[in-house]
């Protein structure tokens, strides 16, 4: 028997089950301790998304090409300076035509010591396309990165974190080592796929620890910034806060044409002061934390 789509009050039970067992949070991987001690961890992020927002929109518009220009042009050299002032080491996730844009940002970031993750082919939405288009965009985009970067990612995030019907099988598919779109908690877990453990790690993001929300800005919409970079700051420091008293996992997604700005990249140093205040911080890349959840819970053994 059919089901009208377009009406989930009609499903039947089994029908809504399924739905949400397709992809799902399992065991959390919040480690007993953190290496070295450490009471906490933080993962900072960037998707440098650059030009790749606007051009999979059809590229129309100048002014936001030239705004997604200001990342590798301004936002990447504050970012990384400061990130090296530091001794700080982060994650950044690339479209392969952002990388195709800016390979002297793709080599200066692996030489650094950071991590380079996959992130699309043109920053494309995965919800609206087939499984084989995915796929291929996904393979694609890795080969670049490898190509670029030296190292082959172990890990993806979404562009515009769409998870599509199809996104999992491909995770596992190409064997990486995690996944970083979904909000199912504050701390990694084990995706589950149709209720079986699939072993990959998930590093979850979420839109409060997400500075597009905050800064983003479409005149030809009704995006507008709605937080400056004192309240921004404020709702990163306590999910800090709490993070550390929990002893568990603080992860932020930046982008660099968003926080790479005079008035807002303090907020990076601000982060990384106020954790290292604290005390026993690990500060990692997301590969690192994920690999070291896997092995701590022991998965695929």
């Amino acid at each position: 028997m059919s089901h009208d789509i377009t009406k989930p009050w009609t499903w039947p039970e089994e029908i809504w089950r399924a739905k949400t067992n397709e992809v799902r949070a399992g065991r959390s991987l919040k480690p007993a301790s953190w290496p070295g001690g450490a009471r906490f961890a933080v993962a900072l992020s960037f998707d440098s998304d650059h030009e790749t927002f606007e051009l999979r929109n059809g590229g129309k518009s100048y002014g936001k090409l030239s705004q997604g220009q200001f990342g590798p042009r301004a936002g990447m050299p504050r970012i990384l300076d400061i990130l090296e002032r530091h001794g700080v080491k982060a994650s950044f996730f690339m479209p392969a035509v952002a990388a195709m844009l800016s390979e002297a940002e793709v080599k200066t970031v692996a030489e650094r010591g950071h991590e380079l993750g996959i992130h699309s082919w043109i920053h494309e939405t995965n919800s609206g396309l087939d499984y084989p288009t995915e796929l291929d965009l996904t393979l694609r985009a890795r080969d670049v990165l490898a190509k670029l970067s030296g190292t082959v990612p172990v890990g993806m995030r979404t562009a515009s974190w769409d998870f599509s019907p199809h996104t999992l099988r491909i995770v596992r598919e190409m064997g990486l080592l995690y996944e970083s779109s979904l909000m199912a908690d504050d701390e990694p877990y084990e995706l589950l796929e149709n209720g079986e453990p699939t072993g990959i790690v998930e590093i979850p993001v979420e839109w409060i620890r997400d500075d597009a929300v905050y800064f983003g800005m479409d005149r030809g919409a009704s995006l507008r910034p709605y937080g400056g970079p004192e309240m921004v700051a404020g709702i990163f420091r306590r999910e800090l806060d709490m993070a550390a008293s929990e002893g568990g996992l603080f992860q932020v997604t930046m982008h660099p044409h968003h926080i790479g700005h005079r008035s807002r990249v303090w907020i990076i140093e601000d982060m990384i002061e106020a954790a290292k205040a604290k005390g026993g911080a690990w500060f990692a890349t997301h590969a690192e934390i994920a690999a070291y959840c896997a092995a701590e819970a022991k998965l695929g053994q």
